[in-house]
């Protein structure tokens, strides 16, 4: 029987201290695991610490430090500060006592303010995901991982040697119920990177910060549709690139943005 992305990142143990999490085989992107993974699990313990439903992530700063392997893990959590609406926290996944991956959320509650709003970034050309194709990603030239996502790339495809921008619809195949921040945090992470559509060979690489805001939600979509991928990377030099994405609902809302610093291994 196969077990959901949500219960797989969700850790156990003490909310509020020490949490552990058990990271199976069969996530990993090289030696270490999907990011997208530890990201979502990092997300998931601030989430167990704050315990308050109503406050949601609207931002993250995380930073993977070192590959984390598929095993048994420690997450540390702490609460920087809890206010009115607003709660700051931390987590930390170490592994053999050393400290992987670290990240800080800002989550808060919805304000009621008299505000309009506004949606001034330029919603990709969506049309209608099921007309476009799945293609399957794997080994041998994809990560492990991918297998667990089904991709339904429109342009950018890797080692096309192309222009360094990607876009396509994407979705977990076996997400469970939860629409939040962890499934968000995983979801944008799914995607190659542009530096392997600039490419004309595979060629590793490995995202070393990662930051996210959120600012749309899942009410009104469909819960089975996937979410429009679109990402372009504005510079790369010295090894490392740069890299802005975003995901749509198929409705034309904005959901996250997304930006990452990758280093191109070799």
């Amino acid at each position: 029987m196969s077990v959901s992305l949500d219960v797989l990142v969700t850790p156990t143990g003490d909310e509020l201290g020490a949490q552990q999490i058990e990271i199976p085989d069969g996530w990993q992107q090289g030696r270490g695991v999907f990011g997208g993974f530890v990201l979502a699990a990092l997300v998931r313990a601030m989430e167990r610490a704050i315990s308050d439903p109503s406050r949601k992530l609207r931002a993250m700063t995380a930073s993977i430090a070192a590959p984390v392997l598929a095993q048994r893990s420690s997450v540390t959590t702490t609460i920087l500060r809890a206010g009115a609406g607003l709660t700051a926290a931390t987590a930390s996944l170490s592994q053999d006592g050393a400290v992987c991956a670290h990240a800080i959320g800002t989550f808060a509650k919805d304000r009621s303010v008299d505000l309009e709003g506004w949606q001034r970034l330029e919603p990709p050309a969506l049309g209608d995901w099921r007309a476009a194709e799945v293609i399957p990603v794997g080994p041998p030239l994809g990560p492990v991982f991918a297998p667990h996502f089904e991709f339904r790339p429109v342009s950018g495809f890797p080692f096309s040697g192309g222009a360094p921008v990607a876009e396509g619809w994407v979705r977990a195949k076996d997400p469970s119920e939860a629409r939040d921040g962890a499934y968000i945090a995983a979801l944008v992470d799914a995607w190659w990177p542009c530096a392997l559509v600039a490419s004309s060979a595979p060629r590793p690489t490995a995202t070393i910060a990662f930051t996210l805001e959120i600012v749309g939600d899942f009410v009104g979509l469909d819960p089975d549709a996937p979410l429009y991928h679109r990402a372009h990377s504005a510079a790369c030099a010295g090894g490392y690139a740069i890299e802005t994405r975003e995901l749509w609902g198929h409705d034309g809302r904005l959901v996250a943005v997304n930006h990452q610093t990758f280093a191109i291994i070799k």
